[in-house]
């Protein structure tokens, strides 16, 4: 009895993993496939260098400051420091 039981185990085992087999080997080529038809009908269009849609970087890299950068922060802040007083109360 206990080997046929073995064998049930190893043959469901078996089924068991080839249904995982098959079914990931479908999913990674249904990427690929996806993958292929975004690459080629809806291509990156890349913006000419001197436009103005990027944010500007100074030479170090770091992204130049505007006014409404510092708007936004100064928002934040305000609202950081009323969080922690209410909370120390």
């Amino acid at each position: 009895m206990q080997g046929s039981l073995l064998d049930q185990g190893v043959e469901l085992m078996l089924y068991g993993m080839g249904t995982v087999l098959a079914f990931l080997t479908v999913l990674v080529l249904s990427i690929a496939l996806m993958s292929w038809v975004i690459a080629r009908y809806f291509p990156v269009v890349e913006a000419p260098a001197g436009s103005d849609s990027s944010p500007r970087r100074s030479p170090a890299g770091v992204l130049e400051s505007t006014a409404e950068d510092a708007n936004l922060v100064a928002v934040i802040s305000a609202a950081i420091h009323r969080h922690r007083s209410k909370k120390s109360q």
